[in-house]
């Protein structure tokens, strides 16, 4: 008897599956995103099974007291900054997805960090469907130099790939990309909901099985997250995320997943003629280039993850043209903006209504930290006394509705960062000025309660 074919429809953003067409997906309440495909039924036999019971045809329960624990084994990719962001290494196998902009660096940064596995002597497999073995070879020389272990393959069948990873056994897998990858039992075409899951279940079946570490490229839409159905992502292991414009020079890689760290932490590269490298000294990189004595400019600082950044806040507030003032932020919230300078506005006077305002993160920088808050406002009312804040200051803190200045964490932290770099003062919250002056000797630590204190100080 002949196999009947079975229709559903799949969301395109969320994998919502259906028996029948709706304009409006229940998952993601998106629009118009369903589109039909025709799947496989699975048969009786194939569901009580599973694969990685020794044989058995049923999985066995197990106590907690029966399950052995060991040491994870992970492998140094000599790219500190991405050992930081998978949280001290690659994990042996471990299935990983990168994404991000299209010209962004992520097959880059892979075949640098296959080029340094192999260099460890171990097998590594990249798989490409996007390039032939001409291109990558052309991408390989501009990087440098490659070990015999390091093996490349241009194919999209998913059933050829998985004969040459048992033929071969790599340590490490690199497939670029999961949008390209064709599974013979799913009739849909590449890329799309269905296989793009299937795909993925098959590579996490073999880097569980095999003990594989598996590397996954993913593309992005237009809202920047990775195509397919948002089920891709909770399969995997770790997602990392690629940002940055790919027109400038620098780049972050940031975790958003991560079952074996933080996803806190952030990884800056610069891109470069020989490939992608690492920037060990984040905040110098992103002072690179400041003024000296502008007005509306001030350092303040961040935290990602662990890691404290100084970034200088700019803001630029003009009398407008129109009878609508104008307000912009780059790199931080809109949103923010507007309710810090309405706080300016309500609790120091300060007339803001005729004015333009413009407020940018140098460096390029994309944060969203309420510890902006008092850096943002200096820098407003700098740019609107046209008065320049000294070259050696720092500031950061939460500025709330009352126009009160609050803790933030990890504030030992900001300070010696910026006694690092040579800054002499610190503006910080009254909170925290007395527990900082015990910490730090070499620094002046001034303590403000209000944005008005703070004000007196410029």
């Amino acid at each position: 008897m002949a196999t009947k074919i079975k229709t559903v429809f799949f969301c395109q953003s969320c994998g919502y599956e259906s028996s029948k067409w709706m304009g409006q997906c229940p998952g993601c309440r998106e629009w118009n995103t369903f589109v039909e495909e025709t799947v496989k039924p699975v048969t009786k036999a194939s569901a009580g099974k599973t694969s990685g019971n020794g044989g058995g045809d049923f999985a066995k329960p197990v106590s907690l007291s029966e399950i052995e624990m060991k040491d994870e084994d992970r492998a140094d990719t000599h790219i500190g900054e991405l050992n930081r962001v998978l949280g001290g290494g690659l994990v042996q196998g471990s299935l990983i997805l990168v994404g991000g902009d299209p010209g962004i660096g992520k097959s880059t940064l892979l075949l640098q960090v296959a080029g340094n596995l192999s260099g460890d002597k171990k097998d590594v497999l990249y798989i490409s469907g996007e390039e032939s073995l001409r291109q990558i070879k052309l991408r390989a020389n501009r990087l440098g130099s490659f070990s015999e272990s390091l093996k490349f393959l241009c194919e999209t069948n998913l059933s050829n790939i998985e004969e040459a990873i048992i033929r071969t056994k790599p340590s490490v897998i690199i497939i670029d990309s999961i949008q390209t990858m064709v599974n013979e039992s799913v009739s849909s075409a590449p890329g799309s909901v269905s296989q793009v899951r299937e795909s993925t279940s098959v590579l996490m079946r073999i880097a569980k099985s095999m003990n594989i570490s598996v590397f996954i490229v993913g593309h992005v839409t237009k809202e920047g997250q990775v195509a397919g159905p948002r089920v891709l992502e909770h399969m995997v292991d770790t997602v990392l995320y690629f940002e940055g414009d790919r027109h400038a020079s620098y780049r972050i890689l940031r975790a958003v997943k991560n079952r074996f760290g933080s996803t806190n932490e952030i990884g800056v590269f610069e891109m470069q003629e020989k490939g992608l490298v690492e920037v060990t000294n984040p905040s110098e990189f992103m002072l690179d280039g400041r003024p000296e004595g502008a007005s509306g400019s001030i350092v303040t600082c961040s935290v990602e993850g662990t890691r404290p950044i100084l970034i200088e806040v700019q803001a630029l507030v003009t009398h407008t043209n129109f009878g609508f003032p104008r307000r912009q932020a780059n790199g931080t919230d809109y949103n923010r903006v507007n309710l810090l300078m309405a706080v300016l506005e309500k609790r120091i006077g300060l007339q803001l209504g005729d004015f333009d305002a413009y407020i940018n993160l140098a460096g390029g920088m994309k944060v969203a930290e309420p510890s902006l808050d008092l850096g943002i406002c200096l820098a407003i009312i700098s740019s609107f006394k046209n008065k320049p804040i000294s070259d050696d200051v720092v500031a950061f803190g939460e500025v709330g509705l009352s126009g009160e200045v609050r803790a933030v964490n990890m504030a030992q932290s900001r300070v010696q960062e910026a006694k690092k770099l040579g800054f002499k003062t610190c503006i910080v919250p009254k909170a925290l000025e007395s527990s900082l002056k015990q910490a730090y000797k070499g620094i002046e630590i001034i303590g403000v309660s209000s944005v008005s204190d703070a004000m007196k100080l410029l």
